[in-house]
């Protein structure tokens, strides 16, 4: 039995990181699938980005975060939720931002500055980041990233691969979003003051 250090879990990232990717079963042979469909897979990213603000829009709860100021973006802000249409120059910045984190999971290696790409993608989206304007609750990061997990297992499908690719690539990229997702929660959640021994 490993003895885990439940403390560093929560103030070593690449500890965390190294811990979950273990547990999940997430090795090199998952990272080689990936990166092996990228060429394959990286032209269908403008039409799961488009999917992804296309299921945004359908929510106020969603699209209202669109509203303030981005970090980075330098024009102009919308007035309000109603004058935020998809074709606003805040969505085109937001968009670039997206498709740009979805080839990074295809191509860049899972080393110590993945984990931290991948630990600041969750920071971002609350005021741990810096912006105390952009505040998204985590139901509605738990909401996106099941959304984005259907999408892509679905383009995924539709690529025709081999049966064993196919099912390689399925199962890296739904090991890979669970360790993203909780490279999310943990920034919402308290870390707690000292962890009880058993």
């Amino acid at each position: 039995m490993q003895r885990i250090d439940e403390e560093r879990l929560e103030e070593d990232l690449p500890y965390r990181f190294n811990y979950l990717a273990e547990f999940m079963g997430f090795s090199e042979e998952d990272v080689v699938a990936m990166h092996s469909v990228a060429t394959r897979l990286a032209p269908h990213v403008p039409a799961i980005v488009d999917a992804v603000y296309g299921k945004l829009q359908q929510y106020d709860a969603t699209w209202r975060h669109f509203v303030p100021r981005q970090h980075g973006y330098e024009g102009e802000v919308p007035e309000n939720l109603e004058s935020l249409g998809m074709d606003h120059a805040i969505l085109e910045f937001r968009k670039q931002h997206l498709g740009r984190y979805l080839v990074q999971l295809m191509t860049r290696p899972y080393d110590e500055s993945m984990a931290c790409y991948l630990d600041m993608v969750g920071k971002i989206h609350t005021p741990k980041a810096g912006a105390l304007e952009l505040n998204v609750p985590l139901v509605q990061m738990n909401a996106l990233m099941g959304f984005v997990a259907d999408v892509l297992t679905s383009v995924i499908y539709s690529l025709n691969l081999p049966r064993e690719a196919e099912r390689s690539t399925v199962r890296a990229f739904n090991k890979l979003l669970w360790l993203q997702n909780d490279l999310i929660n943990r920034h919402y959640v308290p870390t707690p003051a000292r962890i009880a021994t058993v």
